[in-house]
């Protein structure tokens, strides 16, 4: 692979994220309940000026790589993915990844994002290691991290809660993948 600033799969091109994607649009998925539900943004309530401010953050960092996902069939901005950051010394990364657009989940697209940068991590940057970190309750992410090759290599009983004020604890997963893993 060639890194021109995309990554090309069947059902997704990731491009790198710009300031210009800082939409309305993209607030709306940070704000949504039902989206943010596993986000530690979902804290927070968001706006242009703070998404403007995250991804401007992000272009200045030379330690993580963030890509919006645009849906092949509709040429639309339904997502982002991040890379990061990356550890120059352990040449491993964290991998955190968002489908805002609802019409989009369930089809694979979380799976391909995951692939497409686990590729570009190995191949272009030469990391040895990706690793995600989810909630137990996530099914969806799980699958998707599972059916991209990483594998389940801990759990820390109880640590996160969706709404801590309720006490209704989960635990914490944690998944990663190796280059020898798919070379």
């Amino acid at each position: 692979m060639i890194y021109d600033g995309t990554l090309k799969g069947s059902l997704i091109t990731l491009r790198s994220i710009t300031l210009s994607d800082c939409t309305d649009l993209y607030v709306s998925w940070l704000n949504d309940e039902a989206i943010n539900v596993y986000l530690e943004t979902r804290f927070e309530v968001h706006t242009v000026e703070s998404i403007r401010s995250f991804v401007e953050g992000i272009l200045k960092s030379d330690s993580s790589y963030m890509f919006a996902m645009i849906a092949n069939d509709t040429n639309k901005h339904i997502g982002n993915i991040k890379l990061g950051p990356i550890h120059p010394h352990y040449l491993y990364a964290d991998v955190g990844y968002l489908i805002g657009d609802k019409n989009y989940w369930g089809k694979g697209i979380a799976t391909e994002a995951i692939k497409l940068v686990v590729d570009f991590a190995f191949n272009e940057l030469n990391l040895r290691r990706v690793q995600a970190g989810v909630f137990e309750h996530n099914i969806a992410s799980e699958k998707a991290l599972t059916k991209a090759g990483f594998s389940l290599e801990g759990r820390m009983r109880k640590q996160l809660s969706v709404d801590p004020q309720q006490a209704k604890w989960q635990d914490h997963l944690y998944y990663g993948i190796l280059k020898e893993d798919i070379i």
